[in-house]
């Protein structure tokens, strides 16, 4: 009977040690289609599928020199979605568009980096028409989504990446939200060659501004 338990126990934690290392393979092999799908859409201008199947496509990419940050955006962020990249929450608003971005992502994978964010850090948000707007981030909070309802305000220019919290929970979900809210800093065309310089910005009329969430 010990020998049958043993055995039992080792196959269960043989195939959830599996599960783990395959989310983490999927979600580099899926940026690297991803990031393929970006460059056509940029030659095309057109919505590019990363493998026929797919139900979403690269709408921006994110960039965060610092860490070396370099990942796509898919264009919704519904579970299906996000196991293969950070996307874009419905009602966010798009490129060229005056309000807030919005992101969500996974914590133990693509969107793991946010908790080594700090104030002040520059973020880039890259969109298929050439135009790159540059963020700095100006408060990094947790907050409970059972009580704070996060809205999306037309006026604000601001961008918004959030995750489930703890990051290294071990049941995933739960009510707790890890929230990078970040000011716009400059809009650029990438092809200018230039670079944006950080830049340290007041909090005085900024505005927290967050969007809905759909739990990893």
């Amino acid at each position: 009977m010990v020998w049958i338990m043993s055995s039992l126990l080792f196959v269960l934690g043989s195939w959830l040690i599996g599960q783990g290392l395959w989310i983490h393979v999927k979600a580099v092999a899926a940026q690297w289609l991803l990031q393929t799908a970006w460059h056509e859409t940029i030659k095309s201008q057109q919505a590019v599928k990363p493998w026929p199947w797919a139900d979403t496509w690269p709408v921006g990419r994110l960039i965060v020199p610092r860490l070396g940050i370099n990942q796509i955006i898919l264009a919704d962020a519904s579970g299906r979605s996000l196991a293969f990249g950070p996307g874009q929450l419905s009602g966010s608003t798009r490129s060229g568009e005056p309000g807030t971005i919005q992101v969500s992502g996974h914590r133990d994978t693509h969107f793991q980096f946010l908790q080594q964010l700090q104030e002040d850090d520059l973020i880039y948000i890259e969109w298929p028409t050439g135009l790159q707007t540059s963020y700095t981030v100006q408060e990094l909070t947790v907050v409970d989504s059972r009580y704070t309802h996060l809205t999306n305000h037309a006026g604000s220019e601001a961008l918004i990446l959030t995750t489930c919290f703890p990051f290294d929970a071990i049941v995933p979900g739960g009510p707790l939200r890890y929230v990078v809210m970040a000011k716009k800093y400059q809009a650029s065309r990438i092809k200018s060659g230039k670079k944006n310089e950080s830049a340290r910005t007041s909090r005085a009329g900024y505005e927290t501004v967050l969007g809905e969430y759909v739990e990893p």
